[in-house]
């Protein structure tokens, strides 16, 4: 009779298991990370592996578009719930001992499915920060702490909760989860009012590539500097953010006013370039196209104004009389019911259905986008619509610049598209069907996307990285170039790029943080190879190298 292995030997087995170029089984990986974790840290663990019947619930539940829950996109093989920080240092430490690639999904909104998918190294494990949504409002200081599982539909909540006189200048949809959603940036209604999310950050609590807890004290201003619109998974995995609290008026004014390319809607379009990044500073006014029976082009004038609807006529009378806006077309509300309207939700719900963190839009889709600096010409506008017009799956949605926006320089934060952006333009193909469109649907998108080539932004050619393209390029198999990312990094971050590979090279050289279009450490020196010669070995799936 064979006595039970100790602790010491196993733990051997499971280091010498990790040193292999591959795990002989997907049971060997799972149960490795699991007892790993749990070894760890003292509180029970929470995972799904593929043989547990609720694991593909638990992957679809806030994936956000449905091409990458197909069957030919690889899948993870275990999904970490963690509920405590520890779990999350656990995680990190386990999965760099293990050589396991870590994804990290907040609310699932990363348009290409890099947060609980991937088209690099296999296999890999998504750490799924749900059950960490905790939001604690200190009006008195006008803060808030939100840990990063909670949607930026619970905080705006809870802030409402305890005052209507303030709020938060992040996202529209309300089921973005904040720990992602601020990490690109965190554009809102209020931007041109208060600038974004990230601008409105105070502190930030994160596990880094050694699994330690930072807060912005302890990583130093350049880190705290990268998160705060550098992208998400390049740096660490984001616990909670303090941010800072807005005024908001106990009334504001919203208004949706649609007019038809038969109503004169170019014209209407080449004024509203000029205008809406120009206009006072407490009206966000954006257009959203979308196909009318197929036969023509509907633009919807959809505006928050920080204020009551008396002021908003007189601003809109003397700025932008041609969209013919009146009393009646105009509704008065708190700001937590307008957060609602601009959602898309029906007049008079409840606000406690932000709580539930539910998405309204789920969607087999591909999406880009552009920055426009220099007014699209009507005949421009007139080739536009003929183009869309082509297909009838599709938004498009024009969301102004100007204000607040103009004011903050370009290298305080990563995000870069401030002074001089007109507006930001987002191009959506959508369908239902699988694989049965997508290729028609990505092919219209490109060619929509190559006609607006003429009227964006040039050199480079600037794109959202909330909105994240991977025609744009991306990383394979763990290998990243300073060069290839390049061609994706300046479009998302401009000069800023440079200074964000400067600290990924610094804090994360080994390059435990990464994706398709993370942000690449500089290639390690000779020198530095050297001295880390021996000090152990960590494998990549058929891949080693010296780890310090």
């Amino acid at each position: 009779m064979f006595a039970s292995p100790s602790l010491p030997i196993l733990l051997s087995y499971l280091v010498c298991l990790s040193i292999f170029p591959s795990w002989a089984t997907s049971d060997s990986l799972q149960q490795s990370f699991s007892q790993c974790v749990e070894q760890k840290t003292q509180y029970p663990i929470s995972c799904f592996t593929p043989a547990n019947s609720s694991f593909s619930s638990v992957l679809q539940s806030t994936a956000q578009n449905l091409r990458y829950l197909m069957p030919s996109v690889s899948k993870p093989e275990l999904i970490f719930m963690p509920s405590s920080e520890s779990h999350v240092q656990a995680a990190v430490k386990c999965a760099k001992q293990l050589g396991i690639q870590l994804r990290v999904r907040s609310g699932g909104h990363d348009y290409e499915g890099v947060s609980y998918a991937s088209e690099m190294e296999e296999p890999f494990v998504l750490i799924d920060m749900g059950k960490l949504r905790s939001v604690n409002v200190n009006t008195d200081s006008n803060t808030a702490w939100v840990e990063a599982g909670a949607t930026i539909g619970e905080l705006y909540y809870r802030i409402s909760e305890k005052s209507n006189v303030h709020g938060f200048p992040a996202g529209l949809c309300t089921s973005l989860g904040v720990g992602g959603h601020i990490t690109g940036g965190a554009y809102g209604p209020m931007m041109r009012k208060y600038g974004l999310g990230a601008d409105n950050v105070v502190d930030v609590r994160m596990v880094d590539a050694q699994g330690r807890i930072l807060d912005r004290e302890a990583m130093g201003e350049d880190v705290f500097w990268a998160l705060r619109g550098g992208g998400g998974g390049s740096f660490g995995v984001i616990l909670a953010w303090q941010v800072q609290l807005v005024p908001v008026s106990a009334t504001v004014t919203v208004f949706t006013v649609g007019k038809a390319a038969e109503q004169g809607l170019t014209k209407i379009i080449y004024k509203w370039q000029q205008v809406a990044p120009t206009i006072d500073d407490n009206l966000f006014m954006r257009v959203i196209f979308q196909p009318s029976n197929g036969k023509t082009v509907l633009g919807l004038f959809n505006a928050l104004f920080l204020g009551a609807v008396d002021d908003l006529l007189q601003v809109m009378d003397k700025s932008f009389p041609e969209i013919g806006l009146q009393r009646n077309d105009c509704t008065e509300m708190s700001w937590i019911d307008a957060v609602l309207y601009i959602a898309g939700y029906p007049t008079g719900t409840n606000p406690q259905v932000l709580l539930q963190g539910k998405s309204l839009f789920k969607n087999y889709f591909k999406a880009k986008s552009d920055f426009v600096r220099t007014p699209i010409p009507q005949a421009g506008l007139e080739g536009l619509w003929s183009r869309l017009l082509e297909d009838d799956n599709w938004i498009m949605i024009w969301n102004p610049y100007g204000g607040m926006m103009s004011r903050i320089p370009e290298s305080q934060t990563p995000f870069p598209h401030r002074n001089g952006t007109l507006f930001k333009i987002q191009y959506v193909a959508t369908w239902q069907d699988g694989n049965a469109s997508t290729a028609e649907q990505m092919d219209w998108i490109r060619k929509l996307y190559n006609y607006m080539a003429p009227y964006a932004s040039m050199l480079p050619r600037e794109a959202y990285v909330n909105y994240r393209d991977l025609d744009l390029g991306m990383n394979k198999d763990g290998n990243t170039s300073f060069v290839l990312a390049s061609a994706w990094g300046t479009k998302y971050f401009k000069n800023n790029f440079n200074r964000l590979v400067q600290i990924k090279t610094k804090v994360d050289p080994d390059n435990f943080f990464r994706h398709e279009q993370s942000i690449p450490p500089l290639p390690v020196s000779k020198k530095r190879k050297w001295k880390r010669k021996g000090k152990g070995r960590r494998i990549h799936w058929g891949t080693t190298f010296n780890q310090d």
